[in-house]
C-alpha cells in the first residue's frame, strides 16, 4: 500500500500500479496529481454559473459540474450569494460523466461536513447553543448547521418539563418556537439521518436540584401526571417532572389492597393529587385515590349518627366487636359501648355471629370508620329521634295501606237507632261507674299506704 494520497494499490491490478508509478514520478518532480475518487469532499472554485448548472473546478485541470436535483437542493438565498472564483466544499458523486466531467454536490458537502462535526461534538461532549426550529409530537426540532436534528421530550431539561403544560404538542411546545437551547449531542447515525440532542445533560440538573424546582412550582393540591419508577411494601414512588414522590399504600386505592403491584406497574402513567410538601427533607406526598370516586360514601347510603340497625358480630378483640351493618359497612363496637357495667373483654357478652340491634354514635367519612354501640340503644338521649323514626315508619305504613284503597268510597248508610230506655241507659252506665269507684278506692288506698308509711319514717 501507497499512503501518498491516500492510494490503495492492488496486486495484479496493472492499471493501478501505472497510476500508482505517474503519481510517484510526479511527486518527486513537485507535480502531485490529486485526483478526485467518489464519496471524496474536495474545495473548488466556481467557474461558471448558468440555468440549472454550476461548473467547477477542482484542480488537476478537471472540472464538476452541479446540476439537477444537486442543483435544486441548494437553497435560494445561498445560490443568490455565489459568484464564479468562489470557493465552495463540492461532493464527488460519479468521478465522470459520458461528457468527461464530474458529478457533484455542494449540499452533500456541507451535509458531510455537519455530519463530522456532530460526531466531534459528541465525542468530546462539549455543548452548544442553538433555536427551536419546530416541533411534533414527540418532541422538538432543531436546524444544525443545514442538518434537521431532534430533541425528545424526555430528553428535555426537568425545570422546562416542569413549566410545560398542555395536553397536545401544540399545547406544549407552540411557545418554545424561536427559543434558544443548550444541548449536546447524545446521537449520531448518518446512515439513518438521526442527529438526536440533549438539553438535560447539557445542563447538568443534579436530582437535589431538580426536586427543588418542582418543589418551588407546585402547591398541596395540585394535580399533576406523573410515570410510576418504583414499588415498594409502603407504597409507589412517581416521578413528576423530573421529582419523584410517594403515594402511600393507603393513598393508592379505597379497596383494601396488600401491595401496590395489586394495581400499579413501574412505567405506568398516573395522575396524582400533591398531598403534602416537606421543603427541609424534600419529600412530597401524593395521593391516587383522592381523585377516584369514594365508592364508601354511596355504600353507607342514609347511615346516621342515633340511627338504629340490625348488624351481625363479624370478629371479637380486646378492645371491642366489629359487626356487620350491610354486605359492604363494618363498624366496630368499642368495648366501652358494649354495655354500662364494666368488662374485662367483648366476649363476655357478645359472640361471633350473633344477631344484635345496635344504635350508630360516629360516622367518620375521611377514615372510613363507623362506631356503634349495644349499651345506647334504649338511650334516651335518642327519645326524641327514636320517636320520629316511629312516626315516620307508621306514616310510610298508612300511606301504603291508603294508596291500596279504591280512590273512590261510597258514604255508609246512617241507620237511626231509637233512643235507650232509662233502664238500657242504667244498665250500660253501671259497668263504667263501678270501675271508676275501683280506680278511686285503689288511688285512696296507694296514697294511703304512702302516709302511712311517712308517719313511720318520722315516727323512727
Amino acid at each position: 500500500m501507497d499512503e501518498n494520497n491516500g492510494n490503495h494499490v492492488t496486486e495484479g491490478n496493472k492499471e493501478e500500479k501505472e497510476f500508482t508509478n505517474m503519481a510517484s514520478l510526479l511527486a518527486e518532480e513537485g507535480l502531485g496529481l490529486d485526483l478526485p475518487r467518489a464519496g471524496e469532499i474536495k474545495t473548488g472554485t466556481i467557474a461558471s454559473i448558468s440555468p440549472g448548472q454550476i461548473m467547477v473546478g477542482i484542480g488537476a485541470k478537471s472540472e464538476g459540474i452541479i446540476r439537477g436535483q444537486e442543483f435544486e437542493l441548494i437553497p435560494p438565498d445561498v445560490l443568490a450569494s455565489m459568484a464564479v472564483g468562489q470557493e465552495i466544499p463540492v461532493f464527488i458523486i460519479t468521478p465522470e460523466d459520458h461528457h468527461g466531467n464530474l458529478i457533484l454536490s455542494y449540499v452533500r458537502a456541507l451535509e458531510a461536513g455537519t455530519w463530522e462535526k456532530a460526531q466531534q461534538l459528541m465525542d468530546d461532549k462539549e455543548t452548544f447553543t442553538s433555536k427551536i426550529d419546530g416541533y411534533n409530537r414527540g418532541g422538538l426540532l432543531v436546524v444544525f448547521h443545514g442538518l434537521n436534528g431532534f430533541i425528545p421530550s424526555s430528553q428535555l431539561s426537568f425545570s422546562r418539563r416542569a413549566e410545560m403544560k398542555g395536553n397536545t404538542p401544540e399545547e406544549r411546545f407552540n411557545s418554545l418556537v424561536g427559543e434558544e437551547v443548550q444541548l449536546r449531542v447524545i446521537e449520531v447515525d448518518q446512515e439513518r439521518r438521526r442527529l438526536i440532542f440533549s438539553e438535560r445533560a447539557a445542563v447538568h440538573e443534579s436530582r437535589d436540584t431538580i426536586r427543588d424546582k418542582v418543589i418551588e412550582k407546585i402547591d398541596v393540591g395540585d394535580v399533576r401526571k406523573g410515570r410510576v419508577t418504583s414499588l415498594a411494601d409502603f407504597g409507589a414512588f412517581v416521578n413528576i417532572n423530573g421529582a419523584d414522590g410517594l403515594v402511600h399504600l393507603s393513598e393508592i386505592s379505597w379497596d383494601r389492597i396488600r401491595h401496590p403491584s395489586d394495581v400499579l406497574k413501574v412505567g405506568e402513567e398516573v395522575e396524582v393529587e400533591v398531598i403534602s410538601i416537606d421543603e427541609e427533607k424534600r419529600h412530597i406526598g401524593l395521593s391516587i385515590r383522592r381523585l377516584l370516586k369514594d365508592p364508601w360514601q354511596e355504600q353507607i347510603g342514609e347511615l346516621k349518627v342515633g340511627q338504629l340497625v340490625n348488624a351481625t358480630i363479624t370478629r371479637l378483640t380486646k378492645f371491642g366487636a366489629f359487626a356487620q351493618i350491610t354486605d359492604e359497612i363494618e363498624g366496630l363496637i368499642h368495648i366501652s359501648e358494649i354495655s354500662d357495667e364494666h368488662i374485662a373483654h367483648p366476649k363476655e357478652i357478645l359472640h361471633e355471629n350473633d344477631q344484635v340491634t345496635l344504635r350508630i354514635i360516629k360516622v367518620e367519612s375521611d377514615s372510613h370508620r363507623i362506631g356503634l354501640s349495644l349499651r345506647r340503644v334504649d338511650s334516651l338521649a335518642f327519645a326524641d329521634m327514636d320517636l320520629k323514626e316511629l312516626e315516620k315508619e307508621l306514616a310510610d305504613v298508612d300511606i301504603t295501606i291508603s294508596s291500596d284503597e279504591p280512590e273512590t268510597v261510597s258514604e255508609p248508610e246512617v241507620v237511626s237507632e231509637p233512643d235507650p230506655t232509662p233502664e238500657q241507659a242504667s244498665e250500660e252506665t253501671l259497668p263504667e261507674v263501678a270501675e271508676m269507684v275501683e280506680e278511686t278506692e285503689t288511688v285512696e288506698n296507694v296514697e294511703d299506704a304512702e302516709t302511712a308509711s311517712d308517719s313511720e319514717e318520722n315516727a323512727e
